[in-house]
């Protein structure tokens, strides 16, 4: 091949390379597109009056009707349904970890038996979500009298996510170099002690990215929050927003409505920008195995 020939090709090559490139770019602007648009509609419909909804539901707010907030707040109950669900996502996720990192650092270092079917069990387990158990599990938590009770509800949400998680984090966990313990050993540090000094240091964009996806899971978890919780006064928000929609629609007051998903939508945003660094790390090690 001459050349001529040999720049033909890597023009043509770079002019498919910059094709692609480009189609790829306004592909991923219409998804974005796609994505913010419901949410960019759903703030303007926030700052609204429910005369200006029903006018025109795409037009700009005329003003800024701060009092929707002060509503939804207030009046739908928000406040207490939104410290209701921080706590159960709180106490969730501190159960979760307790359980999951340990159990996922025996699944990735020790070899033991049943150790290959216990990570298969894990696996299969992945695909069971908590709604196809719900009914043995309503039975369940009737006989140990701990319906309508947020502690047994976190308990719940954090057995249900143990499986996901420290498959995830058994995965990451394996790409730690063993002879970080090994010179931990021999300064006479304990199993326990590599663990947490050692271990979760290193482990952390994991450990993080499976708190940020059980999190927003846990927040936004409805049909079981639905069937354990009975008190109005014990409800989460999807429980909440769920009774709001009813009551708002048939009292016209969309603008309520709107302000109260925003003040929903809003928590797993923040959570996602904090630990948005350390989620693609997470799951990208977490695939890997020496």
């Amino acid at each position: 091949m001459n050349n001529n020939s040999k720049n033909r090709f890597f023009d043509a090559y770079q002019m498919r390379a910059h094709s692609v490139r480009w189609t790829v770019r306004i592909l991923l602007i219409i998804y974005t597109i796609v994505v913010l648009y419901p949410l960019l509609w759903n703030l303007m419909s926030s700052f609204k009056t429910t005369h200006e909804i029903l006018i025109s539901r795409t037009a700009l707010p005329q003003g800024f009707a701060y009092d929707n907030y002060i509503r939804a707040f207030t009046a739908a109950n928000m406040g207490a349904f939104m410290f209701n669900s921080v706590f159960v996502v709180v106490l969730s996720l501190a159960l979760l970890l307790i359980f999951s990192v340990p159990l996922s650092y025996a699944m990735a270092r020790y070899k033991f038996f049943g150790a290959r079917a216990l990570e298969l069990l894990f696996a299969i387990c992945l695909f069971i979500q908590g709604v196809y158990i719900i009914i043995p599990l309503y039975v369940l938590m009737f006989n140990l009298n701990m319906l309508d009770n947020l502690w047994a509800l976190s308990l719940v949400y954090a057995s249900t996510g143990i499986p996901f998680s420290a498959f995830l984090l058994a995965g990451y966990m394996r790409t730690i170099s063993p002879s970080y313990e090994e010179a931990a050993k021999i300064d006479g540090c304990s199993n326990f002690q590599i663990l947490l000094r050692i271990i979760v240091p290193m482990a952390k964009p994991g450990i993080i990215t499976v708190s940020m996806l059980n999190a927003m899971g846990f927040w936004n978890e409805y049909p079981m929050a639905l069937v354990m919780l009975r008190s109005p006064s014990n409800h989460t928000v999807p429980i909440g927003v769920a009774n709001l929609f009813e009551v708002q629609r048939r009292a016209t007051d969309f603008g309520a409505l709107y302000a109260a998903l925003m003040m929903v939508l809003v928590p797993t945003i923040i959570i996602y920008l904090i630990g948005q660094r350390y989620l693609i790390r997470g799951i990208g090690a977490g695939g890997l195995k020496e």
